[in-house]
């Protein structure tokens, strides 16, 4: 009968495999790890190490060596680099420590009843030290990316406030210089709860695995980012800026509106108020698909501005809730330059249900959706309502 130190490293790879699993599936912030191939790797590496290490050095009766602690220490502080929290990783070491007593208590066709003592007194005895020294790394990583993040709100602070010092701290912190900038507000929907002593740091900080451009929380409710923009091309602009904003509505699981405005620095205070109204007047999203610029909302820049014309088109939108589904087939039949095809495609439903809808929406409004004047009125009228710039609520006005 074959002894638990050699069934147990026949089994190292399958067990590291289904540990890893369960932590993906288990774990929330580990959910990301089977997209990423990099850092599926690299847990997998330490699962796998981690119990090989532990049978050969209980079956030799030797406690961790210093260049196995040390490994431990690199693994905590890639975790650290990762971005994930505290919180998951404590989860983490928690299972971990199960799964592993449970594979040397469950392996089957043990019969080394010495074998199975030694090897649950080499994790009992070694598990304190092993925790220690990946604790150890994560905090070491997790402190030096918040400083980071502490000097990069600075940077940002400075570039806003239009300070000449900016330039100079941004080669300090070997941070890419340039003279223009997608200067991109964010506003968060729900925003986060306050804090005794807030620390927005340590949200910013999984960004910095991605994203190292000066960022800054100005408002429970507001994120600033300045992108690095070659020229004042707003499209381009929007694409530098999305992968960080959709970063950002994972990390707070809030929906999400981004503006954003090209600025040169000097003159970036400007373009950070305008990046602001845009975002509000922006449709929030779980899943930002768009960064949207002055082009993309300027009808609904005005009617905000303009009360009377705003009303007016509140009481003429109210009407579309008599239908179903009406503002959503609406949406997508605008942001699918009015295909039936391709509108029906995206709502999952026949072309001649939307024919339907698209009718209802005539019948209800007075206005057909494909025309010229249904294009003006019931676009900035669905941006406006996917903005929750309307109290849907409130009593209907009389329309003029």
């Amino acid at each position: 009968m074959k002894g638990i130190f050699e069934l147990l490293r026949n089994q190292v790879e399958t067990n590291a495999r289904s540990a890893v699993d369960r932590y993906v599936r288990e774990l929330s912030e580990y959910h990301r790890v089977k997209d990423d191939r990099r850092l599926y790797g690299a847990v997998m590496d330490f699962a796998v190490f981690i119990r090989r290490r532990s049978v050969d050095l209980a079956e030799a009766g030797q406690p961790l060596l210093a260049d196995d602690l040390a490994a431990i220490t690199a693994a905590g502080r890639q975790r650290g680099t990762a971005g994930f929290t505290a919180a998951s990783q404590s989860n983490a070491l928690t299972m971990h420590t199960s799964l592993m007593l449970r594979e040397i208590t469950e392996v089957p066709g043990a019969g080394d009843m010495d074998g199975l003592l030694s090897m649950v007194g080499w994790l009992s005895s070694q598990a304190g030290a092993a925790r220690s020294a990946y604790v150890l790394g994560y905090q070491e990583e997790r402190a030096r990316l918040l400083s980071v993040a502490d000097v990069l709100q600075s940077l940002a602070r400075k570039l806003l406030a239009d300070e000449p010092a900016a330039s100079g701290l941004a080669r300090s912190l070997g941070v890419t210089q340039s003279d223009d900038y997608a200067v991109t507000v964010v506003r968060i929907e729900s925003p986060l709860p306050p804090r005794p002593k807030p620390n927005p740091g340590a949200l910013i900080e999984p960004l910095l695995r991605r994203h190292r451009v000066p960022v800054l929380w100005r408002q429970p409710d507001e994120f600033v980012a300045l992108v690095p923009a070659s020229g004042t091309d707003q499209d381009r602009a929007a694409e530098r800026a999305l992968p960080l904003v959709r970063d950002l509505a994972a990390i707070t699981e809030r929906p999400c509106a981004a503006g954003t405005v090209p600025g040169r620095v000097g003159d970036l205070a400007a373009a950070a108020a305008l990046a602001r109204r845009i975002s509000q007047v922006a449709p929030a999203e779980h899943e930002p698909d768009h960064v949207y610029t002055m082009a993309d909302v300027f009808v609904e820049l005005g009617l905000a501005q303009l009360p009377p014309v705003d009303t007016w088109l509140y009481g003429l939108t109210r009407t579309l809730l008599g239908g179903p589904d009406l503002v959503t087939t609406l949406d997508a039949f605008y942001r699918a330059d009015m295909s039936r095809l391709r509108t029906a495609a995206a709502l999952h439903i026949h072309p001649r249900t939307l024919d339907y809808r698209l009718q209802r929406v005539r019948s209800l409004t007075g206005v057909d959706p494909a025309t010229v004047r249904g294009i003006r009125m019931l676009s900035a009228a669905v941006a406006r309502i996917r903005a929750g710039a309307w109290d849907l609520a409130r009593p209907q006005p009389d329309n003029p």
